[in-house]
């Protein structure tokens, strides 16, 4: 059975579908398989991926409030190994139409649960909220990535989504577990990514993941071709940093010995 990660954090901006895409596809890149849910009405990943989300004919939201069958959703990709749950702008509406749902934090749990054995990893896509789908998330995952950009007010919104995070534990999903905190937009260069990395590294500890994402200019470029970075460019440091990033999650997860590059 495959194992769920969702990337939450309810501030934008933080590299949230950066990260799904690309440690979803370097954790494939490595051979294990693995499918990306995009669960932001925003659709980022889906479009990041080359995928025009006003195209997409059956998604997450079909999945969780049409009882589409998820498999007759997911899109085979380019990349071996890699296969998508894509999102459009539908999923918007979906938390005023669960409101009155039996058991409504339980849809994309029920909706994965059709595919788990298919994957090693399913990797979710969070939207920038703390909202029902957000929830749906959370309560379908086996664990969470925080990702924290190395930039002012990086803490800030932390606290609530922790603490959101023990309300689902003690609530919804008792399994729940923090795979770890990222840091992410690393610079360097400036003194201020480096006091960010010392203050959560301070208060975190063991939960902050030794793989630090830097800013990278191809990390930028490459969702404006559909393709992730280590399609475009795999000697860069963004696609190098996302490798060894599932090598490390492999390692944590006791898959394989972790080795950097």
């Amino acid at each position: 059975m495959g194992k769920v990660i969702a990337i939450a954090n309810q501030k934008g901006g933080v590299g949230k579908t950066t990260t799904t895409i690309n440690l979803a596809a370097s954790l494939a890149a490595l051979e294990f398989r693995t499918l990306i849910v995009d669960a932001d009405p925003q659709a980022n990943s889906t479009s990041g991926l080359g995928y025009n989300p006003k195209e997409i004919e059956n998604s997450i939201y079909e999945c969780m409030i049409e009882d589409v069958q998820t498999r007759d959703a997911i899109i085979q990709t380019d990349f071996p190994n890699l296969d998508l749950l894509p999102s459009h702008i539908d999923l918007v509406g979906a938390e005023i139409e669960m409101i009155n749902l039996q058991s409504r934090e339980d849809k994309m749990k029920e909706a994965l649960a059709h595919v788990r054995d298919d994957y090693d990893f399913i990797i979710v896509d969070c939207s920038p909220s703390l909202g029902l789908i957000t929830i749906n998330s959370l309560t379908a995952a086996d664990s969470v990535i925080i990702p924290v950009q190395c930039e002012y007010f990086a803490l800030e919104g932390l606290g609530k989504l922790l603490n959101t995070i023990k309300i689902i534990q003690s609530r919804l999903n008792t399994n729940l577990a923090i795979e770890g905190i990222l840091l992410t937009m690393y610079d360097l260069r400036v003194r201020l990514s480096n006091q960010v990395v010392g203050e959560v590294t301070s208060h975190f500890q063991q939960m902050v993941f030794s793989t630090i994402i830097p800013r990278n200019i191809r990390l930028s470029e490459s969702p404006s071709f559909g393709v992730p970075v280590l399609a475009q460019d795999a000697d860069s440091k963004g696609a190098i940093s996302y490798l060894n990033l599932a090598r490390e999650i492999l390692a944590k997860n006791g898959l394989m010995p972790q080795e950097t590059v």
